[in-house]
């Protein structure tokens, strides 16, 4: 059976998120253009480049590592105009959120794994960005 693009994205995204130092979650993003012909950033979980891998506390919420879908807004270096379709393995935060919004154009956001918080949506729902929940038994988030 053919995948569609959004489970080869997802999958990608999983895949990244095994790049993660963080010792409770890890977590994978994929930016992709909205006719899915091309990857446009790629993120996970970590601490900031050149320090230790790991995470500072093991205290949820506080580890220190910067999130996959801030490390994918900071790699992506296409213009504000592209429309844009990120992928996560799990719902961002609300911060998180907020960079999305920020990265500009961003039309929808797919997510794995629900996170402790949902904040997001009343986020995305404010600024007009699509989101959904991924549902495939071929993933394991």
């Amino acid at each position: 059976m053919r995948p569609s693009f959004e489970q080869i994205y997802m999958e990608l995204a999983q895949s990244i998120a095994r790049r993660s130092t963080c010792d409770r979650l890890k977590v994978g993003a994929v930016l992709t253009t909205t006719d899915f012909r091309k990857v446009l950033s790629l993120g996970y979980n970590g601490n900031a480049a050149g320090l230790a891998n790991g995470c500072d506390s093991p205290e949820p919420g506080n580890c220190g590592d910067l999130h996959a879908e801030i490390n994918c807004v900071i790699n992506c270096d296409c213009p504000r105009y592209v429309e844009k379709i990120l992928f996560c393995t799990h719902l961002p935060c609300k911060m998180c959120a907020k960079a999305i919004v920020n990265l500009g154009n961003v039309k929808k956001v797919w997510f794995g794994a629900e996170y402790r918080s949902k904040e997001a949506f009343e986020i995305f729902n404010l600024c007009q960005i699509e989101h959904e929940q991924f549902i495939s038994e071929d993933l394991n988030l």
